[in-house]
């Protein structure tokens, strides 16, 4: 399904300086995994603020870091298993400090506390499709990413909120319904991959219970 994922590539080649220097310089990937989550704190500031210019720059800039952490430990060739781990934590800590600024938003501007409830409710319907990939991951498929509602896609109604605060409501809904499709589309395609891949190793079926 369409979403703005499919630009990740794009973006990337757009940060080949980075790349090239980073790799010159020794640069460890965990830097730019500790840029993507600073660059999410200063974002969801100028959220809260509805500074969305500014909430855009910081942003792109967490998106920037989390495509660049990757991309350097592969042209390094310092890519690891905990490095994935570490990739994961940031962006999960990256979501949910960019979903409070959304909330604090809705504090500083007094909306409704249904507003602020629907809120919570998309910052915790933000992580199901998380789950479904990592399960996925776990169960010996790919790990899924993208839309329709993925962190890109999260990272723009943030700004969106920002400069629409009046419309908080309409965000907080598009989110919840777009992660739980999202959720969906992926649970799916896993479905489809394993269903041709076999059994699950002994360890895997036998943690099914746990």
């Amino acid at each position: 399904m369409p979403s703005l994922y499919s630009l990740k590539t794009w973006y990337t080649r757009r940060l080949h300086l980075l790349v090239n220097a980073s790799v010159r310089r020794g640069i460890s990937p965990d830097l730019w995994t500790a840029v993507g989550v600073a660059a999410a704190c200063v974002g969801a500031g100028a959220v809260v603020m509805g500074w969305w210019p500014l909430a855009f720059v910081a942003l792109a800039a967490r998106l920037g870091g989390a495509n660049l952490d990757g991309a350097v430990a592969r042209a390094r060739g310092v890519a690891r298993p905990f490095g994935f781990v570490l990739n994961e934590l940031g962006d999960r800590a990256s979501d949910l400090i960019m979903m409070a600024g959304v909330v604090g938003l809705a504090l500083r501007t007094g909306a409704p506390h249904t507003t602020i409830g629907l809120l919570l409710v998309a910052a915790l319907a933000a992580t199901v499709p998380t789950f479904v990939s990592l399960a996925a991951a776990g169960a010996g498929a790919p790990r899924l990413n993208g839309g329709p509602v993925g962190k890109t896609e999260r990272c723009l109604a943030a700004v969106v909120a920002a400069a629409l605060p009046g419309h908080l409501d309409l965000i907080a809904w598009i989110l919840i319904a777009g992660s739980l499709l999202t959720a969906a589309v992926r649970l799916r395609r896993t479905a489809l991959t394993l269903a041709g891949s076999g059994a699950l190793r002994d360890d895997q079926a036998g943690s099914r219970g746990a």
